[in-house]
């Protein structure tokens, strides 16, 4: 992964140094997430650090047919959810309504609004996660809606 301050030659001669980060999908770290026995994973690359995000978490979350995430809140940070491959099946709010978002389909959900992500497909759901601001502390888990 290509990550920090990076400078182009030609923006060096007509300005300030552009800084950027590349993260490539093939050089992801993927951690898989505690999981019963026999229930599927869903797996993370969890790229705040890597790529030196200075003002939001991110991850790239990926999601095994059938998947759930816990259902959870947070207290000040708002997330937004770009579906890249599959269908997301979110349940949001309480009591929970389920929504289902297509790829290329963004939902972004506010602080304290109950949230729980599950791939009901029969592919690998990949989506992009980012919070803002992003908090220090774990968010509140709560009771499946699923």
């Amino acid at each position: 992964m290509t990550a920090g301050p990076q400078t182009s030659s030609s923006a060096a001669s007509y300005g300030p140094p552009v800084g950027y980060s590349v993260g490539r999908p093939d050089e992801f770290s993927w951690i898989t997430r505690p999981h019963d026995p026999g229930e599927p994973a869903r797996h993370v690359a969890e790229l705040s650090e890597v790529m030196d995000f200075a003002h939001l978490r991110g991850n790239m979350w990926r999601y095994e047919p059938g998947a759930k995430g816990r259902r959870h809140r947070h207290a000040v940070q708002e997330e937004t959810f770009v579906v890249l491959a599959g269908v997301l099946t979110m349940y949001v709010g309480e009591p929970a309504t389920r929504i289902e978002i297509p790829v290329g389909g963004v939902v972004r959900v506010d602080p304290e609004t109950p949230l729980q992500t599950v791939n009901h497909g029969e592919e690998d759901l990949l989506v992009w996660a980012s919070g803002y601001p992003p908090e220090a502390e774990n968010a509140e888990l709560l009771e499946s809606a699923v």
